[in-house]
């Protein structure tokens, strides 16, 4: 199996610096052994302006049987020959992946010693495999490579040239061209060429998870097939796989929430000898805004007289604990669509050990915003803290109607970030947003908008209130929209009683 990179560069920047950063020089050919073969580096071109660095794979079939599954794992007996008579050493798959991270190990954990300078630098790069299995065609490699920033050419192989009728076969000849760091390239390549394979030569273990989630960071926790990969590259194992999403979205969550993961991750304090220590609380990181957001929500809904309260898009479960500390709360209901979420939100407010009294008062629930559900119906208030703008557009009215037209709890408190406010964040680019899962950041006037709106469809009255420093030229940081309830339920006007057609809640 062969896999070339191509870059290019000038006398400036010469493309033989790609030596540095996989650590082989470009005038030797070198081999490696690895468990099922041998490893061969070498570089059919290497000048200033055009450098290709080629790996190939020569694999002993019979020490792939022999060191792999072996006989009686899973195999009948008219199997054996295709033990020995099939496409691994020819096709890429995770043989090729391993050799990869064996190979090009320093490459792939971004380190370069000699040159330590290159490895925060986006390479034009060209990657070629000749013979990639793809189960799923051409479309699945496109939809795999494509949201990582590669221009993908996913050529289908014939079964056979002379008999076209044959049709094609599963593998592709793959081209991605992309301008890229060359460890991300490395890691691409090392989760993604055995999801394609849908397969793998080893038995997968526990490990597994953290291998994928060491070469996925930074990009998997964010991929459009998040569970496709994870499921495929841990072979399908149910609790391994179930055990990688939730580490994903709490890295997601963390992110998020501008926290480590490690913190998410723990309901207690370690000490120093990095135990954890059950008498002691857990205490929030600093976080300014947060606080007065949290303070904000509680001051609008002490003021409503609201004491069974919903929580709609939890999260870690914050603003769930800070009501639980006040006794005019006597029933609130966390909802998340994340089950990782809700259990960092149980490890938060330690349901475990609460006492019957205090655990009659909360309740966790998965669900998700833009669906309605009858367990919602009935409270005096409903939260959505910085919620909506992770909402697609297109989902909003779906939205509006779970929580506003089915819920429709007497006082709902909205938050969200307040866009004119970004240009006083000095390490936020222009015209960004402040999270990358944001799908809007609204003005004060666009909310407000949205808001009268809402509050004119689902006879509700609106007001609006600042949540931070308010800024005489730009607003507050965040912005919040306090909603009362003024026509009673059952004499709504036709867009509140009804809900939103498929077209409109799923568009």
């Amino acid at each position: 199996m062969f896999l070339t990179m191509t870059t290019t560069g000038s006398a400036e920047r010469p493309a033989t610096d790609l030596g540095y950063l996989l650590h082989k020089h470009p005038d030797r050919a070198q081999e490696f052994s690895t468990s099922h073969g041998t490893a061969h580096v070498f570089y059919p071109e290497a000048g200033p302006e055009r450098c290709t660095a080629a790996l190939l794979l020569e694999v002993d079939p019979v020490g792939l049987v022999r060191r792999g599954r072996g006989k009686g794992r899973g195999g009948a007996p008219d199997s054996a020959l295709a033990q020995y008579v099939n496409d691994r050493p020819y096709a890429a798959s995770s043989l090729l992946a391993v050799a990869l991270g064996t190979v090009f190990s320093s490459a792939l954990k971004g380190r370069c010693g000699a040159r330590p300078d290159l490895v925060d630098r986006a390479l034009p790069l060209r990657i070629e495999v000749p013979a990639l299995p793809a189960r799923g065609g051409a479309e699945l490699v496109r939809r795999l490579f494509e949201p990582l920033g590669w221009t993908v050419a996913a050529e289908p192989v014939p079964l056979d040239a002379r008999f076209p009728d044959w049709g094609d076969s599963r593998y592709v000849r793959l081209t991605l061209d992309g301008e890229t760091r060359l460890a991300d390239a490395l890691r691409h390549l090392y989760v993604l060429l055995p999801v394609l394979d849908d397969a793998k030569h080893y038995w997968v273990a526990p490990d597994e998870v953290d291998k994928l989630l060491r070469a996925g960071e930074g990009w998997l926790e964010h991929h459009p097939e998040q569970k496709l990969i994870t499921t495929r590259y841990l072979t399908r194992r149910r609790r391994l796989t179930r055990d990688a999403l939730e580490r994903l979205e709490l890295a997601r969550l963390a992110e998020a929430d501008g926290s480590e993961v490690e913190e998410l991750d723990n309901a207690v304090d370690a000490d120093a000898d990095g135990d954890t220590d059950v008498d002691t609380d857990t205490e929030e990181r600093p976080a300014p805004l947060a606080v007065l957001r949290r303070e904000a929500i509680l001051a609008a809904l002490r003021e409503a007289g609201a004491a069974r309260v919903l929580d709609l898009g939890c999260g870690q479960g914050q603003l769930v604990q800070a009501m639980l500390e006040d006794a005019r709360f006597t029933e609130v209901v966390g909802v998340d669509v994340s089950m990782r979420a809700l259990h960092t939100a149980g490890r938060r407010l330690r349901t475990e050990r609460m006492s019957e009294r205090q655990a009659a008062r909360v309740t966790l629930l998965q669900g998700s915003l833009t669906y309605t559900d009858p367990r919602l119906s009935g409270y005096d208030a409903a939260v959505l803290g910085e919620v909506i703008e992770h909402v697609d557009p297109p989902r909003l009215p779906a939205a509006e109607y779970a929580v506003f037209g089915a819920a429709r709890p007497r006082t709902v408190v909205v938050t969200t970030p307040n866009a004119e406010y970004n240009v006083r964040w000095e390490t936020l680019p222009a015209g960004s947003v402040r999270h990358h899962d944001h799908r809007f950041e609204w003005t004060r006037e666009e909310f407000r908008a949205w808001a009268r709106g809402v509050a004119e469809r689902y006879g509700y009255a609106v007001e609006f209130r600042p949540v931070g420093d308010d800024d005489p030229e730009v607003g507050p940081p965040t912005q919040l929209a306090l909603f009362t309830l003024v026509q009673a339920p059952g004499r709504a006007a036709e867009p509140v009683t009804r809900e939103p057609t498929t077209k409109e809640a799923v568009a």
